[in-house]
């Protein structure tokens, strides 16, 4: 029979509250974001102040529950990895709350996200985190005019470079200026970074491939003669044009046409040719002006050994409840909604701050972990970098894989070898023939690029099986197809095609 009837039952929920949400958000916003976040909550809540130099002890309540957020000389040794039990239980919380969509749950780094790993090497632009500026949704991004870096980087995405490739890229289109040439010293990239000048110069080969042609030259002749190849036209007397720009500056054409090796009505021809590309590729783009990326970790070596993980006190809001003109406040207020209005600011100012001073401590931790697995790679360079996924540094410091995911999204690291995105360190790996330990699938893809490199040294051709043989015997255990895949990726042609080139000389 049906019926009705009244049931007690006992069960657990989980309440998603405002504050809560407003934590998970925190943790994800980038150094720019967070300060615009922190902006709009000044004006719309008159409890809170800046922590401003010189504000004495009785303009805000100090000895309260509610201090200072984010520490600007927090400094964190490896011994402090863990937290403790009020920050334990903030991560769990925030971790049952990202949990409960499984759409967004992110992975642990394996070979797919190898594929693909974004980084950063002393670039120093917006809009490379992933996320578009505060007010900017897909309709504004695709309204205003791309930058040159915009342009250059989306490129550089479309390849199938490999981290490190893509991290050596990402360097040299920051070293391009306003008209489209490079400005600077490949060595000092290779130096920075910890790896030969060939292969960034093998990098900037492929980067010369780009649209608009004649990008990343370094010098007019370079640039002219980029435009000339796509034309099909560079042939030597062209290039002996090329070489000999300040006789055509001057006008001296007796020595131009005996320097080139044609006649007068050729001569006219080729400079007419000349006259039809453009000296300055970069100078069609524009954009709004480019803003500095500022890291939230720096990393810098430790006179005692080893390495400091500090956080950058420019990008730390530092908020303080006035609890003085709340206390002003709380006794002029007269009806119920005059009240409830005090004491939600209150809260809401009260749970900012804590989130604030959580939020850094938890990059903090994660930043150290990070470096203390890629030691290596800050010692030695590129070629070092060890296998590691999120649930590595997760098990470390006792948080969960969600909360490192937020954090290294948007996030920068000032290193001696430049600036990388936090998220550029985590590498795929491949198992070692002992089946004990591993290595980084960006290591392994040097060591293929190194040996194909050697070969016209050596004199021999190495085919892909050969390269299995030869990685077996160093100790990693990596399929053919897989080295065939690595070696597509670097954009090198098959034992084959590589025989066939050397013959030809």
């Amino acid at each position: 029979m049906l019926g009705q009837r009244l049931e007690v039952r006992q069960g657990q929920g989980l309440v998603i509250t405002p504050q809560l949400q407003q934590a998970i958000k925190l943790l994800q916003l980038s150094n720019q974001e967070l300060e615009a976040f922190v902006e709009a909550e000044l004006e719309r809540n008159p409890l809170l102040k800046r922590d401003e130099e010189g504000d004495g002890p009785g303009d805000s309540a100090g000895d309260g529950p509610a201090e200072a957020a984010s520490d600007p000389h927090a400094e964190l040794s490896f011994d402090d990895a863990r937290p403790d039990a009020a920050e334990q239980a903030m991560d769990t919380r925030a971790d049952d709350v990202y949990d409960a969509s499984p759409g967004e749950r992110a992975t642990d780094g394996g070979d797919a996200a190898g594929e693909a790993q974004p980084g950063l090497s002393d670039w120093s632009r917006t809009g490379k985190g992933g996320s578009a500026p505060e007010g900017e949704g897909l309709e504004a991004m695709d309204s205003r005019e791309a930058t040159l870096w915009e342009h250059l980087q989306a490129q550089l995405s479309a390849t199938a470079l490999n981290a490190a490739d893509r991290a050596i890229g990402l360097a040299l289109i920051d070293m391009v200026d306003d008209h489209g040439y490079l400005r600077g010293e490949l060595a000092e990239v290779a130096e920075r970074l910890g790896c030969d000048v060939p292969r960034v110069e093998a990098v900037l080969a492929i980067c010369h491939g780009f649209e608009p042609t004649g990008i990343m030259a370094r010098s007019v002749p370079e640039c002219l003669k980029l435009q000339l190849i796509e034309r099909n036209r560079f042939d030597p007397a062209m290039a002996a044009l090329l070489d000999n720009l300040e006789l055509l500056a001057r006008h001296n054409l007796s020595a131009l046409r005996s320097a080139c090796g044609v006649d007068a009505e050729d001569l006219s021809e080729m400079i007419a040719e000349l006259k039809a590309l453009t000296p300055r590729p970069g100078a069609g783009f524009g954009g709004e002006p480019a803003q500095t990326v500022i890291p939230d970790v720096m990393v810098r070596p430790d006179p005692a050994g080893g390495w400091r993980v500090e956080l950058n006190s420019d990008t730390l809001p530092r908020l303080l409840v006035d609890k003085r003109y709340h206390g002003v406040v709380s006794a002029g207020a007269r009806s119920d909604t005059e009240k409830t209005f005090v004491a939600d600011c209150a809260a809401q100012a009260n749970w900012l701050v804590k989130s604030l001073d959580q939020r850094a401590r938890t990059i903090l931790k994660v930043s150290s972990e990070i470096v203390r697995q890629q030691d290596a790679f800050f010692a030695f360079g590129v070629e070092f970098l060890r296998p590691l996924n999120l649930k590595t540094v997760a098990d470390a410091i006792g948080m969960h894989e969600s909360t490192v995911s937020r954090v290294t999204s948007n996030k920068y690291m000032a290193t001696p070898r430049g600036v990388f995105e936090l998220k550029f360190f985590f590498t795929s790996a491949i198992q070692s023939v002992d089946g004990q330990s591993s290595h980084s699938a960006e290591a392994v893809r040097h060591r293929i690029k190194t040996m194909i490199d050697h070969e016209v040294r050596d004199g021999d051709i190495l085919s892909d099986d050969r390269i299995v043989e030869l990685l077996n015997q160093a100790g990693i255990d990596i399929a053919r197809r897989t080295v065939a895949k690595y070696r597509e990726a670097l954009r090198i042609p098959s034992s084959v095609e590589r025989k066939r080139r050397l013959k030809a000389g």
